[in-house]
């Protein structure tokens, strides 16, 4: 730490509060109840009528999470791990979200939350060091430090085809499912993407519509999520090792307890990594993924023949071979790219009543008021899905007109690629700390096991910041641009960082997104090799920031 010989004395002039956060999801949850425990005088706005975030919103049929329950939660209260039942080994939507509640509830949370509040602008003011943040509503309120917990993953995108205002239908993006009811049942349903949200609604509602079309440009790699319901007997065995759990998840690069086998992929015969993959595919969650070899993420000959494994896994269980073909990709390696897990959804291609569209071949022209326009046929639809993804975790910055130090604009300082210290500060925005921002390795992980490492070390610094005195912190411009460099040199190692995938960056639905031009939007190092470098600098008195 290194503090400026002229200290600026405190300016007289109380902002309304001593930490804002922005965004009541789970990281804003675990933040704010840290900021309350610190005796700190905080708030979190959030812009949706209560909280939750990703599992306020994302209510579309089929949507859970991919981490294991009991690995999902909080770790930071005995009487939370005690008093919660997690009803499967995946939590659904519906279920989250009730946890989430249950646990603002117990710790009376919600009394230092306003909803409905969307930020629309922020801005430093460098003569009182404090941000004034606008909200849509005509608002204003001041404070010292702001924290941005406004998720990886909160910036839907349509894709940009002409006439989609004029469909006579309902239509909605999978973000923006409807709170009520939607009626399926004898509806004529197209869904356009396959990515993780979209296999999962394919595969939840293929059997409740009258025709189901999926709109496929490219295809990607999935595996068996493989749920199944927790038992009182088991949620009593995972209470016990509770500590466990969370200390394999610490040690484990991915966050999760799934723990990549270092036996060797060439110390094996084919027959026997065929076997050992065989296991792993009938295994929950990721373990077909981040149990398997190193060696199939780091080696393009070891995942070759991973992937050739899965293609012949899917061959096997679509019934049609030429639909089979085309839900295998060709363009990337199984696990390049984040991995979606399936319940049935190769199945659903196996009804007479869902069809393939591969508009790589016949793309759509356009939205027609009574369904879709390609160039081979006008499919006739009641309602569209739009499983199109998101501009992700820049995009949520980028709805915020964030100025700081001289009017600078954070969107045009990240236009080209994002430049952060440790993905949680910026040079040139002084005061503000991000969870699981750009360049994080806690936004690269299982998410809220990388959202604790995060929030308990901005708990640290905070710490410093306010029982030091002082009015103003910020990481030198060397140390965001060695961390920036350190980030792109970690890129050129992992076989993810060639993904035409949306943590690269990569969005056709987002003007300037389109070319493939990889931006560093993660820290592709691993979970713990991320918590490292944080505890270094912490225990180096934080070093590569600036305390005024």
């Amino acid at each position: 730490m290194r503090i400026s010989e002229g200290a600026v004395q405190a300016s007289g002039v109380a902002p309304e509060y001593d930490v804002v956060v922005i965004g009541a999801g789970v990281a804003g949850i675990y933040q704010i109840k840290c900021l309350i425990d610190m005796g700190l005088n905080a708030t979190v706005l959030e812009r949706d009528p209560d909280l939750g975030g990703t599992w306020y919103r994302n209510r579309y049929p089929g949507a859970r999470f991919d981490s294991e329950s009991y690995t999902y939660g909080y770790s930071f209260s005995r009487e939370v791990l005690d008093e919660w039942h997690w009803k499967e080994r995946f939590s659904a939507q519906p279920d989250t979200l009730e946890y989430l509640n249950f646990v603002a509830k117990k710790f009376d949370l919600k009394r230092h939350m306003q909803f409905n509040c969307t930020v629309s602008a922020m801005s430093f003011d460098q003569q009182l060091s404090i941000w004034r943040i606008e909200m849509q509503d005509g608002r204003e309120i001041t404070s010292r430090l702001v924290i941005t917990g406004i998720g990886i993953l909160s910036t839907p995108t349509l894709p940009r085809i002409e006439g989609i205002d004029h469909f006579q239908g309902q239509a909605f993006h999978t973000y923006y499912w409807p709170f009520e009811p939607v009626e399926l049942e004898n509806k004529r349903v197209g869904v356009i993407g396959t990515g993780a949200t979209g296999i999962q609604v394919i595969a939840e509602i293929a059997d409740k519509v009258s025709e189901l079309i999926v709109f496929q440009r490219r295809p990607n790699w999935s595996a068996p999520l493989n749920n199944s319901p927790i038992s009182d007997e088991e949620m009593a065995q995972i209470r016990a090792r509770y500590d466990e759990i969370f200390e394999n998840c610490a040690n484990s690069p991915g966050g999760f307890e799934h723990v990549a086998d270092r036996r060797g992929f060439h110390n094996f015969t084919r027959d026997e990594r065929e076997a050992f993959w065989d296991k792993l595919y009938d295994e929950p969650g990721f373990s077909i993924w981040l149990a398997n070899f190193p060696e199939v993420m780091m080696d393009e000959e070891a995942n070759a023949e991973l992937s050739e494994y899965i293609a012949k896994r899917i061959r096997q269980r679509v019934n049609n071979p030429e639909t089979a073909e085309k839900l295998i990709p060709r363009d990337h390696g199984f696990g390049v790219q984040r991995l979606p897990l399936e319940t049935r959804y190769l199945e659903a291609y196996n009804r007479g009543n869902v069809r393939l569209v591969d508009i790589s071949e016949t793309p759509i022209e356009r939205i027609a008021e009574a369904g879709i326009v390609t160039t081979a046929e006008h499919v006739e639809l009641d309602v569209i899905v739009y499983a199109t993804g998101f501009d992700a975790i820049t995009g949520a910055y980028d709805r915020i007109d964030i100025r700081g130090s001289g009017g600078q604009c954070l969107k045009d300082k990240w236009r080209d690629n994002p430049k952060t210290y440790l993905g949680v500060a910026v040079h040139g925005f002084p005061n503000m700390l991000m969870i699981t921002g750009p360049q994080s390795g806690s936004a690269a992980t299982n998410l809220p096991r990388g959202i604790e490492t995060c929030v308990n070390w901005l708990n640290g610094i905070m710490q410093v910041f306010f029982e030091g005195g002082f009015q103003r912190m910020e990481p030198s411009a060397e140390a965001e641009k060695q961390w920036t460099q350190y980030v792109a040199h970690i890129y050129g190692k992992v076989l993810t960082s060639r993904a035409r995938a949306w943590f690269n960056g990569y969005n056709s639905n987002v003007e300037g997104r389109e070319s493939g031009k990889v931006r560093q939007l993660l820290f592709n190092g691993g979970a713990l090799r991320y918590a490292k470098r944080l505890r270094e600098v912490a225990e180096s008195e934080y070093r590569g920031f600036d305390f005024q």
